[in-house]
């Protein structure tokens, strides 16, 4: 990770989130086989930039509550989204050998076990946030919580999106279709986190909270994307930590092979400016995700 993504109070919370690992994914029930449990902690343990999680902290600590209790549901959102990449990875989907610079899932257990462990993780992120909810949340916030990162997970919005994205392969789509492809696959996830953070902290968070962080999710995820298929035409596999090119390989269409370089760089400032806009709301104690917004914006890897 780029140590100048995050400033010093992000980084806490990244740490926080590292440090916490093994409490919500090793498994010590004998029900619970001992490769699978390896092949889910594995699918998340090379936790890259720990984007999600973190804004889910930070969400939480910008509505009022302590980082701490935002926990489970950070793991939540981490699990669904290490479940997406291992899956994404497989031979029937992008077939990718390497992620983060390692082997793939499917690399290390074969694809089976990289399958179930996808499966694993998605179920065992909603056990994750009931648990939490049934002893430390009121009920209408978890109900809430439980709701939002699952329709940002399903088929109207990551699968759905991911769904769009296998029909798009090798097909001439508009940008709209494209914009929908992403919103689904790439800033639902992102948005859920944002919001998930808002709900952790306050029964009855402020709407224009919410609002604010829906929109900050939604302008990050966008950029995030249009800047990865950026980086996939002019960075290295060694830079990514995953093949370069392989947009293009794929027959996949991006904001790159549908505008051009300079106009994908154009619309990735454009989101980000979206996003750094809907802090209005949070004053100056939005300033770390305000740096974060830019740093994601020129970011190399």
């Amino acid at each position: 990770m780029a140590p100048s993504l995050y400033d010093t109070r992000l980084e806490e919370h990244r740490r926080l989130i590292e440090e916490s690992m093994e409490r919500f994914l090793l498994r010590t029930d004998e029900a619970v086989p001992l490769e699978l449990n390896r092949a889910m902690r594995y699918a998340c343990e090379a936790g890259g930039k720990r984007i999600r999680p973190v804004l889910t902290l930070e969400f939480c600590r910008l509505c009022g509550g302590d980082p701490q209790q935002a926990l489970p549901f950070a793991w939540a959102v981490e699990m669904i989204h290490s479940y997406s990449l291992a899956h994404d990875d497989l031979p029937c989907m992008d077939n990718s050998p390497m992620r983060r610079g390692r082997p793939s899932a499917h690399a290390a257990f074969g694809e089976s076990l990289a399958l179930l462990a996808g499966d694993g993780l998605l179920t065992l992120a909603f056990e994750v946030m009931a648990d939490a909810a049934r002893k430390e949340m009121a009920p209408r916030s978890a109900l809430e919580a439980v709701y939002v990162l699952a329709r940002a997970a399903g088929d109207c919005g990551m699968v759905g999106g991911q769904v769009i994205d296998l029909q798009s392969e090798g097909k001439a789509i508009s940008i709209g279709t494209l914009e929908r492809l992403q919103e689904g696959k790439t800033a639902a996830l992102l948005k859920a986190a944002c919001v998930l953070g808002c709900l952790a902290a306050d029964e009855h968070p402020d709407s224009a909270r919410i609002r604010a962080a829906d929109s900050f999710g939604e302008g990050i995820g966008l950029s995030f994307q249009i800047v990865d298929d950026i980086l996939d035409v002019i960075s290295t596999s060694e830079a990514l930590g995953k093949p370069a090119g392989s947009d293009e390989e794929n027959c996949k269409a991006t904001y790159v092979s549908l505008m051009g370089l300079d106009q994908a760089r154009w619309m990735a400032r454009s989101r980000t400016d979206q996003a750094v806009e809907a802090l209005s709301v949070f004053g100056k104690e939005a300033d770390s995700l305000r740096l974060l917004a830019e740093n994601l914006l020129t970011r190399q890897n």
